[in-house]
């Protein structure tokens, strides 16, 4: 595998105050690879430092400390940021300009002939699933979610060889979460890499081969999903819930199975075992159980989210 994104003990220290000022450590010593064709998730709760990190690889901002590279070049080359597409937490654009003058602008910034930059255009805009009568729409008049397809649609005008994307789910509805993370996925089979942040577990889950977890500006976990489940203790509870008319019928089916819990619920009741392997007895009991009907069967809690929100281990000091 070639690696395509890397980061060695990159710090980021920021200046607080107005009289009497101190420094504030927002990235501590982040140290990551990334292979080529890989989707890597980047986890972490608000004021992390996953948007600090994006923005240092990005050369918006400079680090204090460390390096990074991408491609093989320095984050500081001018010429690798041909190579690579962007889209920020918060992108704001031309909004007297329609979508589809956006997007022919940004293909004319990579030296696109004019042709090929309106063929361009049109492709990424239905590529993210912007409908025809919008593309001629000024941008001011877009929606939080519309904006977050069109900064997608920029993001890959450039046919990228990696896309840096940040909280690229940001103001979308589900039918829009769903759309974005397929348009995601599919960037695998062209051999992109994608580095996204979030902070959305499930998001991780659908789309990534690898993540690393940031927790207050160091790196905490990284790893394939099924190592950082492992180094949770994945939990082997499960979780049943049964619509029935009476609850207590469900308590009563299930009095002889060790370890199960039953709450009544709207509507039914919600059912813990202990084991995945309890399941089936659960479901057997309650299948004596007139009318009772089987709506959900899940894992209790997630392993991930355990990493996510750990502790405060390992915490950055101030300077």
């Amino acid at each position: 595998m070639t690696t395509v994104i890397e980061i060695d003990n990159l710090t980021k220290d920021y200046e607080v105050g107005f009289l009497r000022k101190k420094r504030v450590r927002a990235l501590d010593g982040l140290s990551l690879r990334v292979e080529r064709g890989e989707i890597f998730g980047f986890l972490g709760a608000n004021g992390a430092g996953k948007s600090t990190t994006m923005k240092l690889l990005m050369r918006l901002i400079y680090p204090t400390g460390g390096s990074a590279r991408v491609l093989g070049r320095g984050i500081e080359e001018v010429s690798m940021h041909a190579r690579i597409g962007y889209l920020p937490e918060h992108p704001y654009f031309y909004d007297y300009l329609t979508a589809r003058e956006f997007l022919v602008y940004c293909a004319e910034l990579f030296g696109y002939p004019q042709r090929e930059c309106r063929e361009r255009a049109d492709h990424l805009l239905g590529l993210v699933r912007l409908d025809e009568k919008s593309r001629d729409r000024q941008l001011r008049k877009f929606s939080k979610g519309m904006l977050q397809r069109v900064g997608l649609a920029q993001a890959l005008v450039n046919d990228p060889e990696v896309v840096f994307l940040d909280e690229p789910m940001s103001g979308l509805d589900p039918v829009g979460r769903r759309e974005v993370r397929d348009l995601i996925d599919s960037l695998r089979t062209t051999g992109t890499t994608v580095f996204f942040c979030s902070h959305i577990l499930s998001d991780i889950e659908v789309l990534c081969d690898r993540a690393a977890i940031l927790r207050r500006g160091r790196l905490a976990h990284v790893g394939r999903l099924e190592e950082l489940r492992r180094a949770a203790g994945e939990r082997r509870a499960m979780e049943l819930i049964f619509a029935v008319a009476d609850a207590a019928q469900i308590r009563s089916a299930l009095s002889a199975l060790e370890g199960a819990t039953v709450v009544a619920v709207p509507g039914g009741a919600r059912v813990e075992v202990a084991e995945e392997r309890d399941v089936d007895a659960a479901l057997g009991a309650v299948r004596a159980v007139a009318g009772a009907r089987l709506v959900s069967v899940q894992p209790v809690g997630n392993p991930l989210e355990e990493l996510f929100v750990g502790g405060d281990e390992g915490a950055p000091t101030n300077n």
